[in-house]
């Protein structure tokens, strides 16, 4: 069995804007250093801990890793700072390829404070050895104050089952 590993935290992932938090909210919006970013677009950093992740493999006892292996994950959010819970994310990351280092795709809900984030896309590498990978996901909608939400979120990993998730919403 491969080792549960912290490549699906919040995918993925994964990965989240606060416009109804005020703290959050606050120190969100001078948060707009992102490589990703274009003039108007609104860059949210929040840190990501894993609380609960299950492996579901195809063959159980099997092969260490196959098409199909499912993880389905729970992390909690704080602020950029690591200070402060502002929500959580839940998903499930699906093994597509094996091969070359594996691919899973991944579907994720940022639930936050006025309404969720939907995330959905590839992590490339992640049965490789070593820090899970970094990825980039595409923001498919949202609910609430992230009605009709698009852009993307950043995930880099800061340490064991902590990522740094970095939002991209358009304007």
């Amino acid at each position: 069995m491969r080792p549960i590993r912290a490549a699906c935290l919040g995918t993925a992932t994964a990965l989240v804007t606060l416009l109804a938090c005020a703290p959050v909210a606050a120190a969100a919006a001078k948060d707009t250093a992102s490589s990703h970013a274009k003039a108007g677009d609104r860059v949210i950093t929040l840190i990501g801990h894993l609380a609960q992740q299950t492996f579901f493999p195809v063959n159980p006892g099997g092969v260490p890793a196959a098409q199909g292996d499912r993880t389905v994950f729970r992390s909690v959010l704080k602020d950029k700072h690591d200070n402060h819970v502002v929500g959580e994310t839940d998903g499930t990351c699906t093994t597509t390829r094996v091969d070359n280092g594996g691919a899973e795709v991944c579907v994720v809900n940022y639930n936050l404070p006025g309404g969720q984030l939907t995330v959905q896309g590839m992590v490339f590498g992640n049965l490789n050895p070593g820090p899970p990978p970094s990825f980039d996901n595409a923001i498919t909608g949202g609910t609430g104050a992230f009605d009709r939400a698009r852009g993307m979120v950043h995930a880099d990993t800061i340490g064991m089952g902590m990522r740094r998730f970095t939002i991209d919403l358009d304007r």
